[in-house]
């Protein structure tokens, strides 16, 4: 038996020691104990709790793998969120001061991808147990909005209709205005039987639209989710911000960054959950590589009242980056790239003098190393705004206002 005392908390939501050695669910400050396993602590046992430690809220989270950090308060990993991002900004000698993160409420998720697979007696839908391939079901999830779990029952309908015996199916589930938005991957190839099945399933549980690996199997109506002033119908599987809060926070703080902006180009454009909004009061062009989600953006624009011009334009930036002869009609960018970040796009940022930037980010590292390029070139870095609406887990996003130095 090894006894050790936590250090900190790693990026992946473990407690750390010295060694460094690594403790599941443990957290700064702890005394624990366990088998010693190289860098891993098996079976760990909490000697000394840590003050912010409390009860998980969900009855799942021992066993599920969907929330790494539900033992901790609210307040320690609001805190360990900030300093996230103040580490990685540090990193690259970067200091700001960092105000309280904008944190979604519990059972406020409205897009989640569920794991089904088929059983003797039917089937088992819920989210993978922690390091392992085994699902667990997770009727009371305190993460996803109640019209997702209540869904359950017809997730598991759908893999009995469309899993093999050995196989695994994905079923993403998005809370739109109209209705439940269902993807399917993994599943059986479609034939008719498969899509009147589909179909009986779709008008029993009152389903908007079915997605079937990629092609729309049927749509009794249009999934529509409302982006400022647009009704937007995105395409099956297109990313969404998670829940309706973080959307807000970050929709809001990009208006503010751009506050008197005129002429705007929206990078890494997606559906527009920025270029519309911001259409309001600037003229937007979006660019982004997925056809599908700018073909959904073009229409919700067209088809909403009041709204300045949005064009866009379908383009691969990271091999194909804006240059500064076309960045430089426009006096805001937003960007909001993979988390990977866009180096080459900044890059060419560095030499274009667009007077604003609000930069939006699902990873401090490539944020803070591409804030430090373009800090570089002679921006400054006015203000940070850290957005948790990935509640209990270790992913964090921020919107930060870059201005171009006099």
């Amino acid at each position: 038996m090894t006894t050790l005392k936590i250090k900190r908390l790693g990026h992946l939501g473990d407690g750390i020691a010295d060694g460094p050695v690594y403790v599941p669910g443990a957290l700064p400050g702890e005394v624990v104990s366990g088998t010693l396993d190289g860098e891993q602590l098996r079976d760990p046992k909490i000697d000394t709790p840590s003050e912010n430690r409390v009860k998980p809220p969900c009855a799942h989270a021992r066993s599920c793998g969907g929330c790494q950090l539900q033992h901790a308060s609210d307040a320690f990993v609001s805190d360990w969120k900030r300093d996230v991002v103040r580490q990685a900004l540090a990193a690259h000698g970067i200091a700001i001061d960092l105000p309280d993160p904008v944190t979604s409420p519990p059972r406020s998720r409205r897009r989640a991808t569920f794991s089904v697979r088929r059983t003797k007696k039917g089937a088992l839908a819920g989210f993978h147990m922690k390091g392992s391939d085994t699902i667990i079901s997770v009727p009371t999830c305190q993460l996803v909005h109640p019209d997702l779990t209540a869904a359950l029952p017809m997730v598991e309908a759908l893999g009995v209709l469309g899993a093999s015996r050995k196989g695994e199916v994905s079923v993403s589930l998005t809370r739109t205005d109209t209705g439940l938005d269902v993807a399917v991957t993994g599943g059986k190839e479609m034939d008719v039987a498969l899509h009147q099945a589909l179909a009986d399933l779709a008008r029993e549980h009152d389903l908007a639209r079915v997605a079937w690996d990629g092609e729309i199997a049927l749509q009794r109506r249009a999934p529509v989710l409302r982006l400022g002033p647009a009704d937007l119908t995105p395409p099956p599987g297109a990313f969404l911000q998670a829940t309706r809060e973080g959307e807000t926070a970050l929709v809001e703080a990009v208006i503010q960054a751009l506050t008197g902006s005129k002429r705007v180009v929206d990078l890494f454009a997606g559906c527009g959950t920025f270029a519309l909004p911001l259409a309001r009061d600037a003229a937007v062009h979006a660019v982004e590589g997925d056809r599908d989600m700018l073909g959904a953006l073009d229409h919700g624009w067209r088809n909403a009242a009041g709204l300045k011009r949005v064009t866009h334009e379908a383009r691969d930036l990271f091999r194909n980056p804006l240059v500064p002869d076309e960045l430089g009609k426009y006096d805001g960018v937003v960007i909001d790239p993979p988390r990977a970040g866009a180096a080459a796009q900044i890059a060419e940022l560095t030499q274009a003098r667009v007077p604003r930037i609000a930069h939006v980010s699902c990873n401090p590292a490539s944020f803070a190393r591409d804030t430090a390029t373009l800090i570089r070139a002679g921006y400054d870095l006015e203000w940070v705004q850290v957005v948790d609406q990935f509640r209990w887990s270790t992913h964090v996003e921020l919107v930060a206002l870059l201005r171009r130095g006099k």
